[in-house]
């Protein structure tokens, strides 16, 4: 009689093909780890071949991709190198990663700004930008956001915690540059 061969069952086929994904991401993302390194060190030597390094100050780059509401993908790059056409440019403020939400009748804004005291951050809303400064000895941040509707200043409150800003700013019609006070 001839050897039927076993058929799997649905369960060891979905396992398979997870198992297979799982692989296939993690050598994906042993690549990127890998490329992101080897990006650092070149980025490293060359700010200190060009001069462009600051002294004791170390690199932070980060990126997020994120796809709006059209579906558009959306990539966000912050810390203390930028591009400058196809050169790094390593400067002493480090740009914060921000998130911004619509809530109806107001913006949120939140804001990832480590180390620094609360008293050390100005906010100013000025040309439908929000600009956040924060400072401490060895700690600079600077972002300009650009805020999705016109809001009304006054009634702004900005809170700090645990190196996370918030900032609710209800809406309105008309834009001022106004400061506003972080609790």
């Amino acid at each position: 009689m001839p050897d039927k061969k076993r058929r799997k069952s649905i369960f060891e086929l979905w396992d398979e093909m997870i198992n297979k994904m799982l692989r296939e991401v993690w050598e994906e993302l042993d690549e990127f780890n890998l490329e992101t390194r080897r990006f650092m060190s070149e980025l490293e030597e060359a700010a200190k071949r060009e001069g462009t390094a600051i002294p004791g100050k170390p690199l932070i780059y980060g990126f997020r991709i994120t796809i709006g509401p059209d579906g558009v993908p959306r990539i966000e790059e912050f810390g203390n190198v930028k591009r400058v056409g196809r050169r790094p440019q390593i400067t002493e403020e480090s740009e914060p990663l921000v998130d911004v939400y619509d809530e109806g009748d107001k913006i949120r804004v939140v804001a990832e700004i480590p180390g620094v005291e609360k008293e050390k951050i100005k906010l100013k809303v000025s040309g439908g930008k929000l600009i956040i400064r924060a400072s401490n000895t060895n700690r600079k941040y600077y972002k300009e956001v650009e805020l999705p509707a016109e809001v009304d200043i006054k009634n702004a409150k900005a809170r700090y915690r645990n190196g996370v800003l918030e900032i609710e700013i209800p809406k309105k019609e008309g834009g001022e540059e106004v400061g506003i006070k972080v609790e």
